[in-house]
């Protein structure tokens, strides 16, 4: 007949069993505490953010629709634009602007609003009642930033081409604006009315025209926009609803989160490392119970399920806890991001994340628990008088049941963190592959020693070499503990600085650190000349025609756009090209195939080379043809040839490159680049250019770079914050690691001091071998990131790649002394226990 299951009794003898191991049992649910914190914490605050973006989006937008277009409107979209009947528009372009009586100059975001925008969010300014006057005023708000830096007071001039306005206020925040753009041209709002007559808008100025839309609140914009896009797309215009923008917005922030969320789960999987090694060494102690247990005459079911439940609650316990940190993390993240969140955060906390926790604990645990805990089916009533255990050989299908349910679990987690499959296998793959190579190295290592062991040296050092490879050794953990988190710490810091070196203008001789845009054709020799006077070397010269597709491989674009069957990307058929001619490759393209014309002089087909994202997204080869539409006249060309552009160089490089002999004629504009020493020189011939050249804009590369680094040093910051969550989990998994061997070194202590060894002597053979097994992990990880890292330059950032010396000098002998302080921090009593204390210890 068969026995029910008591339960109680169950709970009972797990919840005993629990308390009198809860040192034990506290460090295995520790392992994965942290882990599941950084995944709820960057779920928790996804899912804030997403929630924040769309109840913001209006605000974030002003309006409820905008209808735009980056050219001068023609009458038919003006048709369409009248008869939806714009409760405000607006001329958005960059431009230079001289501030009066400083006679400083700055590169700024022209606004020329006219009506009553925004309709949501608010236009805040100091004083508050600019917002409402500086239109009838007829003044200028400038972006408070601005206001400081250049000392500038209310009522002071700015200068806009010909026209001059008062300061009304200092603007602090405007719809539409984005934090990161306006840290390299602030916004200047103005009556739109005084753009035309100000001269700034000429031949290749790029201006956006913006019509801002209020609905009516049963209007469904989502079918407004798919039923309105395809005309407004055919006459050049656009349509963007807040909702449209919330999930573009939401989408960007998504595809960082998912990053972090990954960072994340490599600190949950050493967790589950954690949890495999502690409950191997915690069952494998308790096997003389089980079989004590069994002859006092518990079924083998029951004392699993003894265990299990032991598991499950630590499990649980641990997701808990996790979770509880992880929300409590959640605040850290808008201080952290600061500028590059658009919205303001009102934090929201969600139940879905803290199932994710408590499920996360309970699952993570019990699956990577699970083999350890089969082997209380094996444990048989004999074991309890038995002088020595022995081992039993392995149930080899539950195994497979075990890796097989890990395996799967892992993957489905990976793809809902990444959303994509491939991505997903990817990730397990390098994974598991990481894991695999610092097994090899610990397995290596303990090869090696024993079999070239050093029989001559001293006794300490030969003793804490010998503990590397015997009996019950932690070595293969201590390991893949170590340098996991070695691997991840050191490959964003060889990352970091690849980005930093892509985005470094300083270290290149005769790269431009200034660049004049929108110089007209009568400006060109003038210009030159001024930089020249001023002792500064033009280094290029380069003349610029706008032109749009109008065929492709034979097809026309508008034939293209309505077939629902191409795949050739959007940005091709809509895209006002600008494209230069020269007659030589410069230093940040090479030849991918094809043929370089330099110059050509015949009335046919035109041969052209593109860029090779070009190639890829118009889906052409080398031969096909291009009709080009430059300003009216249509051009046929041939891809010729195929570039590969570094678009990394601060520096204008083109899609669309002509050979010399073609564009002459053409209407056109210029790009004059140029080097300054310092930003003193840099102000000085900046405020000279713009008093004699008003409509020309001028980027100093010297800003933008120091806003990219300020970016890249925010994003790595973050990124390594996430990391070190892998490193605090990687010295639990070391605490418990090292804990769940300490009576084994007691006995070993019981030995050596039986024949006479001195607390002396134990110190050096721990700390040996400590240092021994911290310095190797961490090696092996720096190593392994280094190969990670140079394939990543090799294949993503396609860079040379100059290895960062701080892992070397700061992980690698930081983390040794770690493991070392943690080694012997919890070796302690193996030091200062006599042999009697431990031999009472073992006989209980």
């Amino acid at each position: 007949m068969k026995r029910k299951l008591n339960w109680g009794w169950l709970l009972r003898m797990a919840w005993r069993d629990g308390k009198a191991s809860r040192s034990k049992l506290v460090l295995f649910m520790a392992s994965i505490v942290l882990g599941i914190a950084a995944v709820v914490a960057i779920q928790s605050f996804g899912i804030t953010l997403r929630e924040n973006i769309g109840l913001q989006s209006k605000s974030l937008m002003g309006a409820d629709y905008i209808i735009d277009t980056n050219k001068p409107p023609s009458d038919e979209l003006l048709k369409i634009v009248d008869s939806l009947q714009p409760q405000a528009s607006e001329m958005s372009f960059p431009s230079m602007a001289l501030f009066l009586p400083q006679e400083t100059s700055k590169f700024v975001q022209v606004r020329g609003i006219e009506g009553g925008f925004p309709f949501y969010g608010d236009l805040v300014t100091e004083p508050i009642s600019a917002a409402d006057s500086y239109r009838e005023k007829r003044q200028a708000l400038v972006d408070a930033t601005v206001m400081i830096q250049l000392n500038l007071k209310i009522g002071d001039t700015i200068k806009l081409g010909s026209q001059k306005l008062p300061i009304g206020g200092a603007l602090k925040s405007i719809p539409g604006s984005s934090n990161l753009f306006s840290s390299i041209a602030p916004p200047v709002v103005v009556p739109k009315d005084i753009i035309e007559p100000s001269g700034l808008v000429q031949q290749g100025s790029r201006v956006d025209y913006n019509y801002y839309y209020k609905s009516d609140n049963n209007l469904d914009l989502e079918a407004f926009e798919s039923r309105l896009n395809p005309k407004l797309r055919k006459l050049d215009g656009d349509i963007d609803t807040h909702s449209s923008t919330s999930r573009r917005l939401g989408r960007r922030y998504e595809n960082f989160g998912k990053f972090l969320n990954l960072v994340g789960f490599i600190a949950l999987l050493l967790g589950c490392v954690g949890i495999a090694s502690s409950i191997y060494i915690y069952i494998k102690e308790k096997l003389k119970s089980v079989a004590i247990l069994k002859c006092l005459g518990a079924t083998r079911k029951q004392a699993f399920l003894i265990y299990l439940l032991q598991i499950s609650a630590m499990g649980l316990i641990g997701g808990v806890a996790g979770t509880l940190i992880g929300l409590g993390m959640q605040p850290l993240f808008p201080i952290i991001l600061g500028d590059l969140i658009p919205v303001d955060i009102q934090l929201v906390y969600s139940f879905k994340t803290v199932l994710l926790g408590l499920t996360l604990g309970v699952t993570m645990s019990l699956l990577f628990a699970l083999y350890p805990l089969i082997k209380t089916y094996q444990v048989s009533p004999l074991q309890v008088i038995r002088i020595q255990n022995e081992e039993r050989e392995t149930l080899k299908t539950p195994l497979y049941f075990v890796i097989f349910g890990i395996l799967i679990f892992i993957i489905a987690f990976a793809r809902w963190l990444i959303g994509n499959w491939k991505y997903a296998l990817i990730f397990v793959v390098g994974v598991i592959v990481a894991f695999a190579l610092l097994v090899l190295m610990a397995n290596l290592v303990m090869y090696l020693v024993k079999r070239f062991f050093p029989k001559t040296w001293s006794f300490e050092t030969r003793q804490s070499l010998m503990n590397l490879y015997r009996p019950q050794n932690q070595t293969i953990i201590l390991i893949l503990a170590i340098g996991i988190g070695t691997f991840l710490i050191s490959t964003l810091y060889f990352t970091k600085d690849m980005l930093l070196a892509q985005a470094s203008i300083d270290g290149q001789k005769n790269s431009p650190n200034m660049i004049l845009l929108d110089v007209q054709s009568d400006q060109m020799l003038a210009v030159n000349d001024k930089l020249k006077g001023a002792g500064l070397k033009v280094l290029d010269g380069i003349p610029i025609v706008t032109m749009r597709i109008q065929s492709l491989k034979g097809k026309f674009v508008e034939d293209i756009k309505k077939d629902t069957t191409a795949t050739i990307n959007r940005w091709i058929l809509n895209h006002e090209f600008r494209a230069t001619y020269r007659d030589s490759l410069i230093e940040s393209e090479s030849l991918q195939k094809g043929i370089w014309v330099s110059r050509f002089s015949g009335d046919g087909i035109v041969p052209i080379s593109v860029s090779d994202n070009f190639a890829a997204d118009a889906q052409v080869d080398v031969g096909d043809h291009i009709v080009f539409n430059v300003q009216g006249k249509l051009m046929e060309t041939e891809v010729n040839s195929v570039r590969l552009v570094d678009w990394s160089r601060l520096q204008p490089n083109f899609t669309v490159l002509f050979p010399a002999g073609v564009l002459e004629k053409a209407p056109q504009f210029g790009v004059i680049t140029t080097k300054v020493p310092n930003a003193q020189e840099s102000a000085k011939i900046q405020n000279e250019l713009v008093r004699d050249f008003p409509n020309i804009s001028i980027l100093d590369l010297r800003q933008v770079l120091s806003v990219i680094e300020d970016l890249l040093a925010k994003i790595s910051w973050i990124i390594n914050f996430m990391a070190f969550f892998s490193i605090i989990t990687g010295i639990i998994v070391l605490i418990g690691a090292v804990r769940t061997s300490k009576y084994q070194r007691l006995k070993e202590s019981v030995l050596l001091r039986t024949i006479g060894a001195k607390s002396e002597q134990i110190i050096k053979i721990l700390s040996l071998e400590y240092i021994l097994l911290g310095a190797i992990g961490t090696l092996t990880g720096i190593i392994l990131s280094l190969f990670g890292s140079q394939l990543m330059a090799w294949w993503m950032f396609e860079e040379p790649f100059l290895p960062s010396i701080f892992p070397f000098l700061v992980l690698f002998p930081g983390i040794t002394a770690l493991v070392w302080f943690i080694g012997m921090l919890n070796s302690r009593e193996v030091v200062v226990s006599s042999p009697l204390k431990v031999l009472r210890k073992e006989a209980k």
